[in-house]
């Protein structure tokens, strides 16, 4: 029998975190702040004199105010090179002469897939093959036989789950719709997989056995959080790459890819 057939799908934006909302009127706040403050000079500066305003040079200092303010409120370092090259970036895609109704296009298209991060500050990650065998391998040594993905993505780690691992039972969480989509498409006719549209802000987790996410840093916190309230004790939460500030992990699997993964493993108490 499948799991959570009692539950109802839900949109992701009416319970992302508080702090969603709060990070994006920053941002806001701090490219607007530098545009007000570049411009206040270089509009007088520029128009006494009777001469254009040079715009290259204007986006340029933009970014570099921007830059700067970011730094001075502390933002995460992944901030700092969007508010940079923000109005650089701007001003020279404006002088492609590009039709509006390809970047209408392009904004669709990136909300379908990465919807995550506009609400929640979450990305679209895929977990690679060596970690899915990790994960694989983590989860046949735990007795439980449910297990849930929060931000599953596309299906590509409960795909092999579940092929992997027959007698358990997995579900996939995923708010995007695309990525939603394309993962309803693959799990179709997986047997011991139910995939939902839902926030994973909204997905109960008493009932399963282990939690597994490969989210952000931006959410482990209250992740865990509601790890504690609601997991059983005993049960598993792992996170892939990274860890829940200032706590122990359980276990510490490192793969040995590329990225160099580590899953940290808590066993909830």
């Amino acid at each position: 029998m499948r799991p959570d057939k009692h539950t109802h799908d839900t949109d992701a934006s009416d319970a992302a975190p508080p702090v969603a909302a709060s990070t994006l009127f920053r941002q806001s706040a701090v490219q607007g702040a530098a545009v007000i403050l570049v411009l206040s000079l270089a509009w007088p500066y520029f128009g006494l004199r009777g001469t254009p305003l040079p715009w290259p040079e204007t986006a340029l200092g933009i970014g570099a105010v921007a830059l700067l303010l970011a730094r001075l409120s502390r933002q995460p370092a992944w901030w700092l090179w969007i508010h940079a090259l923000f109005a650089p970036a701007g001003w020279a895609v404006s002088r492609l002469d590009i039709p509006p109704g390809w970047f209408l296009l392009g904004f669709i298209v990136l909300l379908l897939f990465f919807r995550g991060a506009a609400s929640g500050r979450i990305p679209l990650y895929l977990s690679n093959a060596a970690t899915v065998e990790a994960l694989g391998d983590i989860f046949r040594q735990n007795k439980g036989l449910r297990f849930v993905d929060l931000g599953a993505g596309i299906a590509s780690t409960l795909v092999p789950l579940a092929s992997a691992l027959p007698d358990r039972q997995f579900t996939g969480v995923e708010n995007a719709p695309a990525s939603w989509a394309i993962g309803r498409i693959r799990t179709r006719r997986i047997a011991n997989v139910f995939w939902r549209h839902a926030n994973l802000w909204d997905q109960a987790l008493a009932d399963y056995d282990g939690v597994y996410a490969f989210l952000s840093p931006a959410p482990m916190a209250a992740l865990w959080q509601k790890a504690l309230r609601e997991m059983k004790p005993g049960s598993l939460f792992v996170s892939n790459s990274f860890a829940v500030p200032d706590v122990s992990p359980t276990e510490i699997v490192e793969i040995n890819d590329t990225r160099q993964t580590q899953l940290y493993c808590y066993r909830i108490p």
